[in-house]
C-alpha cells in the first residue's frame, strides 16, 4: 500500500497497525508497523489535551511518575524512551523541578519527535535532547542515565520484551522505571485485548530471568483506558556509575558519537548521522559510512 493510501485510510479512521498486520500477513507489531502507525497519529496526543479532564490527568500522571522517580533517587541525568509526543515528558520534567537535569528522550517516529520538540519548547523545557532511535539498539554508551523510564513505550512490542529490557538496563545506572501494560494484573477482558493488539506482557517475569532486581510491580494509581490499565514495575540496578552522563553512541557499534551541526559521527565505527530539521536520527540504518567524514579537503566551511 502506497503511503498516500495509508494516510487516507488513517482519515477514514482505520486501524493502521491492524492494516498493516493484514498486509504483511503477520501477528507481530514490526518496528516498521510501530513507526508507521504512530507517525501518522503525531500531533493526536497533544490535542487530546485540549479537553481539560485529559490535561489534569496526564499532569497527575507526570507528576506521580516525578514522586516515584525522587523517591529512588535526586537524578542529575534522565532518559524517556519512547517519549512521543512529549506530553508526559513536559510534566515529569516540571515536576522535577531541577533546572540543571540532563534530560533526553526519543522516539522511533521522526514527526512525533518533531511534534515533542514543538509541545516541550512551548512548555518551557528547551534543552532536551531530542532523537529518533529504537528500543533495540538504543545511541548511548552504558550507564549513562540516573534513571530511565517508560510510558507504554513497550506496549506494542509484544514478543521483544527481553530485548529491550536488556537495552533499557544496560544504558541505566540506578533505576528502571516502566509504566506499561499490566497484563498479569488486569481483567480477563483486558487481557483479550491485550492479547489482540499483541501488547508486551511478563515484564517480571522477564526481568528476573535476565538476573535484574525487581522492587516493584503494582497497578499505577493513574489509567486513561480501564481496559489498558498501567503497571509501574521498578527496577534497581547496582552500578558504581553514578551520578551519570549522557554519552551518545553509535546504535550499530557502540563507539562515541560526536555531535555536529548537521550530524553526528563516531571515529571508531566511521559512521555518520544525519539530522533532519535538527533532528539526530540515531537508529542503525540511518547511519552511513563515511570514512573522509573528518578529512579538510571534506570538512564544511
Amino acid at each position: 500500500m502506497r503511503p498516500k493510501e495509508l494516510v487516507e485510510a488513517y482519515t477514514r479512521g482505520e486501524n493502521i497497525t491492524a492494516l498493516l498486520k493484514g498486509l504483511s500477513k503477520t501477528d507481530c507489531n514490526t518496528e516498521e508497523v510501530i513507526e508507521t502507525a504512530y507517525d501518522l497519529q503525531s500531533g493526536s496526543y497533544i490535542r487530546n489535551l485540549d479537553d481539560p479532564e485529559k490535561y489534569q490527568h496526564k499532569v497527575n500522571y507526570g507528576r506521580s511518575i516525578a514522586e516515584e522517580i525522587l523517591s529512588l533517587t535526586k537524578p542529575i541525568s534522565i532518559l524517556e524512551a519512547g517519549v512521543g509526543e512529549g506530553t508526559t515528558f513536559s510534566f515529569v520534567l516540571t515536576s522535577l523541578n531541577n533546572p540543571n537535569l540532563e534530560a533526553h528522550g526519543f522516539d522511533i517516529s521522526w514527526s512525533r519527535i518533531a511534534s515533542c520538540r514543538h509541545w516541550l519548547q512551548n512548555n518551557g523545557h528547551t534543552k532536551a535532547f531530542l532523537s529518533v532511535a529504537s528500543l533495540l539498539n538504543l545511541p548511548y554508551l552504558d550507564n549513562s542515565f540516573d534513571v530511565v523510564y517508560t510510558s507504554h513505550t513497550i506496549e506494542p512490542n509484544g514478543g521483544n520484551e527481553k530485548n529491550i529490557l536488556q537495552e533499557l538496563y544496560r544504558v541505566t545506572a540506578q533505576y528502571l522505571v516502566l509504566l506499561e501494560p499490566g497484563y498479569e494484573l488486569a481483567s480477563d477482558e483486558a487481557q483479550r485485548r491485550m492479547e489482540q493488539h499483541g501488547y508486551c506482557r511478563g515484564l517480571v517475569d522477564s526481568a528476573e530471568s535476565l538476573g535484574m532486581r525487581v522492587l516493584k510491580h503494582e497497578l499505577f494509581p493513574h489509567t486513561a483506558n480501564p481496559l489498558n490499565p498501567t503497571a509501574i514495575t521498578v527496577i534497581v540496578k547496582d552500578s558504581a556509575a553514578h551520578p551519570a552522563m549522557p554519552q551518545l553512541a553509535c546504535p550499530r557499534f557502540g563507539s562515541p558519537l560526536i555531535e555536529n551541526p548537521d550530524s553526528l559521527f563516531s571515529a571508531e565505527s566511521l559512521r555518520a548521522y544525519p539530522k533532519i530539521k535538527g533532528i539526530p536520527c540515531l537508529r542503525s540504518q540511518d547511519g552511513m559510512i563515511a570514512s573522509a567524514y573528518n578529512q579538510t579537503a571534506y570538512s564544511q566551511t
